[in-house]
């Protein structure tokens, strides 16, 4: 008789965290003992942050289940609605669909409400990226610190972070360090080339590349004018000598759709292009041309310019303080909100060849490329009982 195949069902709500998590799906589709069931809610069904749903889709994925979630205002207490509402959502669906695990990546405020739906159910919860530090005034320590707890198994994407978990009281049995699953798609070259990005996006390979992405920090979103006004005049200034500047929009956290509005300002300055969202395949294309082919930079506060620029040997200039204790390598320039100081960061960052060359030699500590592998294999294998389920804390 044949064995029935385990039932992964995958939860994402955000542009970033479905990028991240495309290896884990593909490698779950691919394995012979397992079978996804990928459930999407937030940014991905809502038009003001770039209705990313449409990238599932073109990755020929087949979407199970759509948790409509609108954030009804750019405010914690909007975001917290919503928390309430995936809750529910969710959960019939789960009651439904029974599966042996769900998976749900990272920190952001739509997984812990999956998280805490999944837990409460009685069904496994495997968490990727766990044991992370950002102290820079977003609600994300808190929320994958909290996730980690309600988790059952914990996949995270360094040796600090995997250390970090065990020192919060999970068994060490629990805690797989398999790296972060972007890279194994970086690591297989599956991003646009040159004549493909030229076709989409108005790019001059001769000439500088800004790529710009920056969000608001939700404990501070009170501040997200003042923030993000220093950055635009700085990209200004370079537009002015003739410099690219790529930007995107940032995440649908509170804040958010001011960032939006301020950026809607810019839209009409030459060599300005602004755009709701690149997906994974262009933006990791357009990283590769700022740091291998090109002269470019990433600039913002955003996550990937920490994580995924070193392995194409991309500049990243950091601004503020979002992204603050998280793993870094020495491609990273940390800059305040102040217009001289950024740019003079980028300029750095463009020109100073030497600084370049640093950049291109630097070390990437987040894996081996075969973190989805990894977590597919797991899955399809370890034994689901008891012991799983039922938590013990170790100190």
């Amino acid at each position: 008789m044949k064995k029935e195949k385990r039932k992964i069902a995958i939860f994402t709500a955000n542009r970033a965290e479905y990028g991240l998590l495309y290896p884990v799906i593909e490698a779950i589709a691919k394995h012979p003992k397992l079978e996804y069931y990928l459930l999407i809610s937030g940014a991905h069904l809502d038009e003001n942050f770039g209705y990313t749903k449409h990238e599932i889709e073109q990755d020929g994925l087949k979407i199970f289940k759509e948790l409509q979630c609108e954030l009804n205002g750019d405010d914690l207490y909007a975001t917290t609605q919503a928390i309430g509402n995936i809750i529910i959502k969710l959960s019939g669906i789960l009651k439904e669909l029974k599966p042996h695990f769900l998976i749900v990546y990272a920190d952001r405020y739509e997984g812990l409400a999956a998280v805490v739906t999944g837990s409460q159910m009685g069904i496994p919860i495997a968490h990727i990226e766990g044991g992370d530090i950002t102290q820079g005034g977003a609600l994300d320590d808190s929320i994958r610190h909290a996730m980690t707890k309600l988790s059952h198994l914990h996949f995270t994407t360094n040796q600090d972070a995997a250390k970090r978990v065990k020192k919060l009281g999970e068994e060490k049995w629990r805690i797989y360090n398999v790296g972060l699953p972007s890279i194994d798609l970086i690591l297989q070259g599956k991003f646009a080339l040159y004549g493909e990005i030229k076709k989409k996006l108005p790019i001059d390979i001769k000439k500088p590349i800004i790529l710009f992405t920056q969000h608001s920090i939700t404990t501070e979103s009170e501040l997200v004018l003042s923030q993000i006004r220093p950055s635009l005049e700085a990209l200004q200034y370079f537009a002015s000598k003739g410099v690219q500047i790529i930007i995107t929009y940032p995440n649908n956290d509170a804040g958010g759709k001011e960032i939006i509005k301020e950026l809607q300002k810019y839209k009409s300055i030459k060599n300005f292009v602004i755009v709701p969202h690149l997906g994974r395949y262009y933006y990791h294309g357009i990283l590769n041309l700022c740091g291998r082919i090109g002269e470019g930079v990433c600039v913002g506060n955003t996550s990937s310019g920490i994580k995924e620029t070193p392995a194409f040997g991309c500049p990243f200039v950091n601004i503020g303080k979002r992204q603050k204790g998280r793993l870094r390598s020495y491609n990273v320039i940390d800059v305040d909100y102040n217009k001289k100081q950024i740019i003079k960061s980028i300029e750095k960052a463009l020109y100073n060849k030497e600084f370049r060359n640093k950049c291109k030699k630097s070390y990437y500590p987040y894996g081996k490329g075969d973190a989805g592998k990894k977590i597919a294999e797991i899955l399809s294998s370890i034994e689901i009982n008891k012991k799983l389920i039922q938590k013990k804390i170790t100190y």
